[in-house]
Formats: C-alpha cells, sequence, structure tokens
C-alpha cells in the first residue's frame, strides 16, 4: 500500500517525541523515532553519479528519481501494516527538501517543533545535571574548558556544528529558501497549554480529517536508544500533556536573554513575514549539503 509520507523535525527538546506518540493514538497515522532513512536516500542520490557515471541517456535522471521514491515507499512498507499516513522524524529533512520533494513527487509536509531557545538550552542543561555524574555528554572532551560553566555549556550547543545551533540552521536557511508552505510550526508552549487547538492546527495543514486524541494520557510507542545520543532520558516523555512552567530563569539565569531575539525566526515566519517561492535549481542543489550560509543571526 502506497502511504503518504510527511515529515517532524524542528528544534531538540521541543516536543517532537510528545508528538510523535499523540499522532499516533490515531490508528491511520504511524511514526517514527528519529529515522535513518534520509542517510540512505541521500546516500543513494550521492552514489548515483559514481555507481552508474558510464550511463549517459536522458532517463538516467528519471531511473534515479523512481529508485529514490521506491525506497522511501518500501521502507515503510510493512507487511501487515494498513496505516495510511506516515511521519517520519529527523531534523535533517529542513535542511534538505529538494530531496524529500525527489522521492516524495510532490512538495513536502513539515511538522516544524519549535520552543523558547532558552528553554531548549535550559532543558539540556538540567539533564546534563542529573547525569554529569554518571555519564558524560560528547561535547565535554571536544570543548572542555567551555563546558565547565552554564554559559559556556549554551554557547556550545548553539554552535552550527551542535544539536541546537544547527537545529535552528535548517529552519532560518529553509525559510529563506521560501519554503515557508511546506512548513507547519508547533510551538512547544502553545501545545502543552492548548493541545486541542494546536491539533486541529496541524490536520488543517495536513487536510485531514481530525481526529479525537487522548491529551490525559499519550502512551509512548516510539523509543530510541538514549546512550547512543549520550544523554539517558532525552526522549521519555510525560504521559498527561499540561503546561510547562519556563524553567530558564532558574537553570540559566539573566544571560540566557541574548538568545530571546532568535525565537523572532518563527515567530516572523508565523506572522506571515516569509514568503514562499519556487526554488531554482542552484537553490535545490545547494540545498543538499545541509547547513550553509552565513552564522547564526537574529531576525529583527
Amino acid at each position: 500500500m502506497k502511504r503518504t509520507i510527511h515529515f517532524i523535525a524542528g528544534l531538540p527538546r521541543s516536543g517532537s517525541t510528545l508528538l510523535c506518540n499523540l499522532l499516533a493514538q490515531n490508528q491511520r497515522i504511524q511514526t517514527t523515532s528519529t529515522s535513518g532513512i534520509i542517510n540512505i536516500v541521500n546516500l543513494v542520490h550521492d552514489e548515483w553519479k559514481n555507481i552508474f557515471g558510464t550511463v549517459n541517456h536522458p532517463a538516467a535522471a528519471a531511473d534515479r528519481k523512481r529508485v529514490i521514491e521506491g525506497v522511501m515507499q518500501d521502507y515503510f512498507d510493512e507487511p501487515g501494516d494498513d496505516h495510511g499516513i506516515v511521519f517520519d522524524k529527523s531534523r535533517g529533512w529542513l535542511g534538505q527538501l529538494w530531496l524529500a520533494e525527489l522521492a516524495l513527487g510532490r512538495k513536502a509536509k513539515v511538522l516544524v517543533c519549535v520552543r523558547d531557545i532558552r528553554d531548549v538550552l535550559a532543558s539540556f542543561e538540567q539533564l546534563w545535571r542529573k547525569n554529569a555524574g554518571t555519564w558524560g555528554q560528547p561535547q565535554e572532551q571536544g570543548y572542555y574548558l567551555d563546558w565547565q560553566t552554564v554559559e559556556g555549556r549554551c554557547d556550545v550547543l548553539m554552535r552550527q556544528d551542535q544539536v541546537v545551533g544547527g537545529a535552528y540552521h535548517r529552519i532560518k536557511t529553509a525559510l529563506s529558501r521560501g519554503a515557508r508552505d511546506r512548513m507547519h510550526f508547533v510551538e512547544f508552549e502553545k501545545m502543552t497549554a492548548n493541545p486541542r487547538e494546536t491539533i486541529r492546527a496541524i490536520y488543517d495543514f495536513l487536510g485531514e480529517p481530525l481526529f479525537d486524541h487522548n491529551f490525559e494520557n499519550v502512551e509512548q510507542v516510539t523509543w530510541e536508544d538514549d546512550y547512543m545520543h549520550g544523554i539517558p532520558g532525552l526522549h521519555k516523555i510525560r504521559q498527561k500533556i499540561e503546561p510547562v512552567k519556563p524553567n530558564w530563569p532558574r537553570l540559566l539565569g539573566n544571560f540566557a536573554n541574548k538568545y530571546a531575539p532568535l525565537n523572532n525566526l518563527w515567530r516572523h515566519a508565523i506572522d506571515g513575514y516569509y514568503m514562499s517561492t519556487a526554488l531554482s535549481p542552484q537553490e535545490q542543489q545547494s540545498m543538499l549539503q545541509g547547513m550553509t550560509g552565513p552564522g547564526l543571526s537574529a531576525p529583527v
């Protein structure tokens, strides 16, 4: 059965795992943990010329597209599985939307989970403090001196080659390249305060009939090996969806206010600041490179 494939991306610590498990209550929807299919599709695309480089005929591009489409569909084609809709979760998709659309044969639809950057950093800080005596994060060796202070840890995480800064830059890149119409922003604060309205907006974006979700008891059905990520407890969710108070003032302090303007990126997008435009072939090819362009800067 051919499935309708969508994507979940965005910032870490912003409710993507919660959203996956909430959507999975709908029997028509399958959601994934952090997926590797993006790497598989990317590898097929990149290696095609190396493997079939001597084949130069008009159908070569069509052959590659057909194989990539087949890989994407077959990856989710499990025997006996009658889910009509699949959400593949990977922050990488926003950096390679053109590749997603090559695999789908249509415009992609991406649920982009976001949260106040200060609370994203505070959430990582809380996990680090909880596990510091028993489990070291990968950044501790690479940025030993910076990692000694809370300010340094936040600055490291906001680097473009690190988990928070890289995710932020992918959102920025997708918006700046005219992909706003592919993206539906799911704000963590609104999802936890008003999940019913949040889920209604998601179904409207997808063009799917609304499902009656249970926000009081969200069973966790997607699991990840958090030890592979280097942070135990990274993807464990709360069963009941309820408002979460900002934690950054207690954990980070006033210095974290320097990150507050970064939140304007998706707030401007939600307000219609970014326009959707068609991507040129050159822009499409550039998107394959993922994170490119200037350093992190805040919209004004």
